[in-house]
Parts: structure tokens; sequence; C-alpha cells
């Protein structure tokens, strides 16, 4: 139960930060050799039916303006989630079993935290409002690379945000609006999953991590929002240095 919370709290912040929160739940379990439901794809989508919650309440009053007032901007939502669906629908058993690998998110930490401070020279302050379907689908197709571990979906999505134009705080909240259909997708695809096997499952567990993500997500929200408007994205690009390193040393060690 103690990992479940603490893997709900770090999926809570990991979402929204640059810095791949499914990485994160595959080093815990790695780093302390934590066994069993805790260190498995279904438990990961689990833990982001929290952050999914802490989506829609964080955002519920853009969805309604975008259904009501902005529908062109929301096409292109809807249009820019097809190629993550896609991915995620095509490729989830290769995730769940083949590159949940520590040297695979040590090597694509430091690739796209390069991309991200590349995406720092690149933006010119459009609005959210500016964007146009090319755009919107540039960044769509950025998500769905975020399927392998180690990419970060909020880090790859806000980076090419900044490649197409947009100012920072635009640009990520056109990313957690973005991520909004994708991981609805998955948390239904997984959930259905476990009903149908629900002998398997302890809810309890599964209900402790969702909430304690639910709420760190909240915070994280908010945050990455405020940080934005004042600061680039490099604190986190060289978190995700530091991180890599740390990673290559400990397989070393192991090795």
């Amino acid at each position: 139960m103690l990992e479940a919370v603490i893997l709900g709290i770090v999926q809570g912040l990991t979402e929204f930060l640059p810095v791949s929160s499914t990485a994160h739940l595959i080093l815990l379990p790695w780093f302390f050799n934590w066994n069993g439901a805790v260190d498995s794809l279904t438990f990961d989508i689990a833990l982001h039916g929290g952050t999914l919650c802490a989506l829609l309440l964080s955002f519920w009053k853009d969805w309604v303006e975008l259904i009501v007032r902005k529908r062109k901007l929301f096409a292109f939502i809807l249009a820019a989630s097809v190629p993550g669906g896609v991915a995620g629908f095509l490729l989830n058993d290769i995730v769940e079993s083949a590159i949940r690998s520590p040297v695979i998110i040590s090597v694509m930490l430091i690739i796209v935290g390069l991309v991200m401070l590349l995406s720092e020279k690149a933006y010119k302050y459009k609005s959210m409002e500016t964007m146009t379907f090319g755009n919107a689908l540039f960044i769509g197709v950025a998500q769905a690379v975020a399927i392998i571990p180690g990419v970060s979906r909020s880090g790859i999505t806000i980076a090419a945000g900044l490649f197409a134009g947009m100012e920072r705080e635009a640009s990520a909240r056109f990313s957690f609006l973005l991520s909004t259909p994708i991981i609805a997708g998955a948390v239904l695809l997984h959930a259905a999953k476990v009903v149908r096997g629900a002998e398997y499952y302890d809810f309890s567990l599964y209900a402790s991590g969702l909430v304690a993500s639910f709420f760190t997500g909240l915070i994280a929200i908010h945050f990455m929002l405020r940080f934005l408007r004042k600061y680039p994205l490099n604190l986190f690009v060289f978190y995700r240095f530091a991180l890599a390193v740390v990673i290559i040393a400990r397989v070393w060690l192991r090795a």
C-alpha cells in the first residue's frame, strides 16, 4: 500500500512536469526491487486515472468553452489525438513487455532533453487561438512518440508547441488538453482488462495510488502553468540529464 501511494504521488507530479511519468513509474520499482502489481503497466495506467481526474477538474471550463465557442480548436485537439491513440492501441503489448527498459529510458531522457533545449530557441509568443491544423497535427504526432518510456508526453508536446511558435504557457495548456483524450482512452482500455480479471487485482491498492496521483496532479498542473509564464524548460532538462546519468551508473554497477 505504501509503495502504491508513493508511486501515485510520483505519477501525479511527473505526468505534468516534462520528466516522463512512465519512466519514473518503471524506475522506482527497479531501483528499490518492488515487485508485484505496482510494477506493471496496468497499475501505471490506473495511476493515470487519477491524473485524468485532475485534468478534468482543472480544465472543465476550457472544455466547455471549446465545445461551445471554439469548435475549430476543439476539432484540432480531436484530430491531434488520433496519432497517439493509434500508437497506443497498436503498440500496447510492445510497450508492456519490450521497451520498459532503464537503458531505453536513459537514452530518451537525454534525446528529448536536447529537443526541449532547442525548442526554447524557436517559439514566437503565439497564442493557442492562432494554431493551425498543421501545428496541431505536428504536436499530435509528437505525442504519439511519448509512448516510449523516457520521452515524456508533456515534455515532447510542449517542445512541439514551442517549435510551432506558441508561447510557453499556451503550449503547456494545449499539451494538457491534448493529453486528456489519450489518457482517457488508455484508462478505459486497461479498465476493461481489470474488470475481466477482477479476481486477480487488489482494488484497494489501485484506489490508493489513484487518489494520491489525483491530488498531486492538481498541484503539478497549476505549478507548471505558473512556472512557464516566467521560466524556460532548462531546469527540467538538467534534471533529465542527471537522472539519465544515475540510471546509467546503476546499470553499470549491476553489470
